[in-house]
């Protein structure tokens, strides 16, 4: 038994099969939505799909129509404050979140979604940015997968040029000044939508011309799935959360991690910091990949992809 329907969208045209999407309530009565993809006839486990800052479980359709071939379920969640899910202020555009615990919250949700639709077995994790954050930690909270791929991880924030006790201070001070929901300089769209905001020579996402198209025309027909930029609370309990999870050890499963070699939104030093403490996990690099690398070249995503399939036991 899983919740009552939620509105799954789909652009016109579109040949990818459609989710059936749920809504559960979390622990902390915050409303959220799933997204559940059907695998092949001959089910090989499931993945658990934990998507990045900003996003929506709509823009993982291609994604899942690839694993969903290739024998697995996926289930998807919109986190806490993002998608349709609940927001968290009063002005919906803000990212925010009350500390980064609470995302913990909405992974019990979602684990115990799967355990009551009795999804196939094993379990494994797949996880983009602010997703591979709540992922390393809940892996740390023995979260049920037997292997982890992760995409462009956040698990250190790239502050550009700030030093990272400037950046905590003045999240540290918004709060105090009662601006701890304002949105943060510098956090990507402001009031707007990234990718709305954005050119595509300029963005920081992709470098290719047709995904970059299909989430401004996501954005563009769904404005209520859309968010903009971070509070300075985000960003504060952000990188409060990555110092944290840099002092823990590595959990003892298989991963691997894909990183572009044009990464600005992530830290770069830090996912090498943590790989360089896993001796089960592996790197894939991609030396001319942005911040989004299962919306990448084709070339790119399918070797991504194909990798993780590998890990989870697809292939040979």
């Amino acid at each position: 038994m899983t919740g009552r329907d939620a509105p799954f969208r789909q652009l016109p045209g579109d040949t990818a099969r459609p989710a059936r999407a749920f809504w559960i309530t979390a622990g902390d009565g915050i409303t959220l939505r799933l997204a559940h993809w059907h695998g092949a006839a001959d089910r090989r486990g499931s993945i658990l799909l934990f998507p990045g800052r900003t996003e929506y479980v709509e823009k993982y359709a291609q994604v899942a129509g690839d694993l969903t071939t290739a024998g697995f379920d996926v289930l998807g969640i919109d986190w806490r404050g993002q998608g349709l899910s609940d927001r968290l202020l009063a002005d919906a555009r803000i990212g925010h979140v009350g500390d980064f615990s609470h995302y913990q919250r909405d992974v019990a949700g979602m684990v115990a979604a799967a355990t009551r639709m009795d999804l196939p077995r094993p379990w494994h994790l797949l996880a983009h940015s602010m997703g591979g954050c709540i992922g390393l930690a809940a892996l740390h909270r023995d979260l049920p997968v037997s292997s982890a791929a992760f995409s462009a991880p956040m698990w250190g924030i790239n502050l550009r040029q700030m030093p990272h006790g400037m950046a905590v201070g003045m999240a540290y001070l918004a709060g105090r000044l009662g601006r701890g929901g304002s949105p943060a300089p510098g956090s990507g769209g402001a009031m707007g939508t990234y990718v709305l905001d954005e050119s595509f020579g300029a963005n920081l996402l992709t470098a290719d011309a047709d995904a970059w198209c299909r989430m401004v025309r996501e954005a563009a027909a769904w404005p209520d799935l859309t968010i903009g930029g971070a509070s300075f609370g985000w960003v504060g309990k952000a990188l409060n959360e990555c110092s944290r999870l840099s002092r823990l050890p590595s959990p003892p499963l298989p991963a691997i991690v894909g990183l572009g070699g044009q990464e600005r939104i992530v830290s770069a030093a830090a996912i090498r910091d943590r790989l360089a403490r896993w001796p089960e996990a592996s790197m894939l690099d991609f030396p001319d990949a942005r911040h989004e690398i299962m919306m990448c070249k084709p070339e790119r995503r399918a070797a991504f992809l194909e990798a993780a399939l590998a890990l989870f036991g697809a292939l040979p």
